[in-house]
């Protein structure tokens, strides 16, 4: 894992204390080494390193090919580099003499003999890379499939910057990109912001599964897809009948590629972990780990005093009896309040997935054990397990009972009726009665089920001079797909890279740990994709299919019990011991100053959270993270 930077200009090269500015905020990322490569006039390659694979200097970066055509700094790990070895060894016209293990040789090699997309086509792993062509002078960026490393690109007083996080472009001299508010509404709506956007104007986020190239001249070509869940979703067999289907075969195969994915994962030259929370996804991936490894695995959880909201305890006796080396430690508020200041630090970018703070603290915790730590991450996106899904599903089959016409009129009526009418229901109703006319209005089953469940606050009301922009799940073609896989999959390109990914990977880099996730394996990817949908919800029971893997491993009786989630006692800490800071950030003077946020809802919002009266928890974090951000990002 490591942290990239790059800057091309025609007209000026960064000098050395810029370049030191820029390695030093990515510093967590690679805290082992890091290494510039500068090519006049104006191009300037950088690096930091967190030694994974070949921890020798033989995987220093930034890293030139053999043929001397490409130079390359690469965030990332391709779990298939030691099959692409030989696969490139096999070729007789060709003679190749390896420097050493790392996986970073292999990509250069691939490059020389494939091509970059071919060669992206083959990779299986995570990764954020550019790579410099001296021959063609461009420079191409790419990112993993499914978005687990992050790679923002845009223009800066008329050079090209890319880098790993955000704060990396601050350091750039003359930095003045404005806040984009568009943007910032979207992220009051997901309580992130999603690709291909960031918070500031000109500035963007690299979409998974794309690849972008510049020409040294200024010309840049529009992103391009390498892999797309269009395409896997189109070659999906029949789900509505399984007659034909051999059950036992279809979980052989799924329990093949996850032992195939885990396995691979766990190769690392570093001491490797897995977090442990005790629901099906996590306890899987340890399970297999351990049925793999020779020795105990390390696994990792975190304990809180509040019952509501601790699995340590079924963490703890998932690992008993797997037979891991546990490591769990119970954090008391005082300790997770202390996190809060530090987030616009650990998240480069307004981000207010409350889950945030927990996931940081596990990451600490890991840290001091290991280098490595594989997740559970993606099991309810690709095996249906969000139980979400199943209310919606139940909200869907009511709605459609009621013709469109009247569902769009009683919409408009609720929209339009004057907000004494509908406070008559109670001032803590009114907040689901106004999400209920979105729902009615909904153009799409997928906007059904974006405003009902995933947005919460559809309003463009809160931001200033804000308009409607449209995410990569808005422009995807849900014909012929049931329902449910339309929500398994508008989470797989929202939700699962903007919020889960983006929270766990700048929650460990921040500690400069390493995190994998084997779910998102490319082969498990198609897999789940491929299985019929009652292989994921059967009677009720979601994530079917790795229950009945996982059920080998562990006991149901530890594993089927409701699952508490990962959060924190929110609106209760806004009431109580963070009410001062709150305050301090929704300063109306100020807030009016900046001229972001409708100052009147705010403070009518954070009254009314106050006095009990509703719970405006998640608009209020949204604008506490990004006040919080932007008190020490202001240009």
């Amino acid at each position: 894992m490591c942290g990239i930077a790059g800057h091309i200009s025609n007209s000026e090269t960064l000098n050395e204390g810029t370049i030191k500015h820029i390695l030093k905020a990515l510093d967590h990322r690679g805290p082992n080494s890091n290494g510039v490569w500068i090519s006049s006039p104006g191009i300037t390659l950088m690096h930091t390193r967190l030694s994974i694979l070949d921890l020798s200097s033989a995987g220093h970066q930034p890293m030139e090919s053999k043929s001397d055509r490409f130079v390359i700094t690469y965030n990332g790990e391709i779990y298939n580099h030691l099959e692409l070895r030989k696969e490139l060894s096999s070729y007789r016209d060709i003679s190749i003499e390896w420097n050493g293990e790392s996986d970073t040789e292999t990509i250069l090699v691939a490059f020389d003999v494939w091509g970059i997309e071919k060669s992206l086509k083959k990779f299986i792993g995570m990764f954020a890379l550019a790579v410099w062509d001296k021959k063609n002078k461009s420079l191409t960026i790419a990112r993993d499939r499914a978005g687990e490393k992050p790679l923002y690109y845009g223009r800066v007083n008329n050079s090209l910057f890319f880098a790993s996080e955000l704060s990396a472009f601050k350091r750039l001299p003359g930095f003045k990109n404005k806040i984009n508010r568009d943007a910032l509404s979207l992220y009051m709506k997901y309580s992130a912001v999603p690709s291909p956007y960031s918070i500031y104007e000109g500035i963007y986020k690299l979409e998974p599964g794309s690849h972008c190239t510049f020409q040294h001249d200024g010309l840049i070509r529009p992103p391009k897809k390498y892999w797309d869940i269009a395409d896997v979703q189109s070659c999906k067999k029949d789900t509505e009948s399984t007659k034909n289907i051999n059950e036992n075969k279809i979980l052989e195969g799924l329990e093949s590629v996850l032992i195939d994915a885990v396995s691979s994962q766990m190769i690392s030259d570093v001491p490797i972990g897995a977090f442990l929370s005790g629901g099906v996804d996590s306890s899987l991936v340890a399970a297999l780990m351990q049925s793999i490894s020779d020795s105990k695995v390390k696994t990792f959880s975190i304990g809180f005093n509040d019952q509501n909201y601790n699995e340590a305890e079924y963490a703890r006796e998932v690992a008993r009896h797997i037979g891991s080396e546990h490591h769990d430690m119970y954090v008391s508020n005082s300790e997770i309040l202390d996190v809060v200041p530090k987030l616009h630090s650990i998240y480069s970018e307004p981000f207010a997935d409350s889950s945030q703070i927990p996931t940081y603290l596990v990451s600490k915790i890991a840290k001091n054990n290991v280098t490595v730590c594989l997740s559970g991450d993606a099991g309810d996106e690709l095996f249906g397990g969000y139980t979400r899904y199943m209310l919606a599903l139940k909200f869907h089959k009511f709605l459609k009972k009621i013709p469109k016409p009247a569902r769009l009129a009683l919409s408009q009526f609720i929209k339009n009726a004057p907000l004494s009418l509908l406070s008559v229901a109670g001032e803590k109703n009114l907040d689901k009665i106004l999400k209920g006319a979105d729902m009615l209005g909904a153009k799409s089953d997928t906007d059904f089920y974006s405003k009902g469940f995933m947005s919460h606050n559809n309003s463009l009301d809160w931001v200033k001079g804000s308009n409607t922009l449209e995410t990569a799940a808005d422009n995807f073609n849900y014909k012929n797909i049931g329902f449910h896989e339309k929500m398994m999959i508008h989470d797989f390109l929202l939700y699962l890279p903007n919020d889960i990914l983006t929270k766990v990977d700048r929650a460990a880099m921040f500690t400069s740990l390493e995190t994998r996730v084997p779910m998102l394996d490319r082969r498990v990817i198609e897999y789940a994709f491929s299985m019929p949908i009652d292989y994921k919800l059967r009677n009720g029971d979601t994530k079917w299919a790795l229950k009945q893997i996982l059920y080998k491993h562990v006991p149901q009786s530890l594993i089927d019990r409701p699952k508490k989630g990962f959060g924190v006692p929110l609106d209760a800490w806004l009431r109580g011991p963070l009410r001062e800071w709150a305050e301090s950030l929704l300063c109306k003077d100020r807030m009016k100053d900046q001229g972001y946020f409708n100052t009147e809802i705010v403070l009518d919002s954070w009254k009314k959270h106050l006095e009990g009266e509703h719970n405006y928890q998640s608009n209020i974090w949204d604008i506490l993270m990004f006040q919080l951000w932007i008190e020490n990002n202001e240009i």
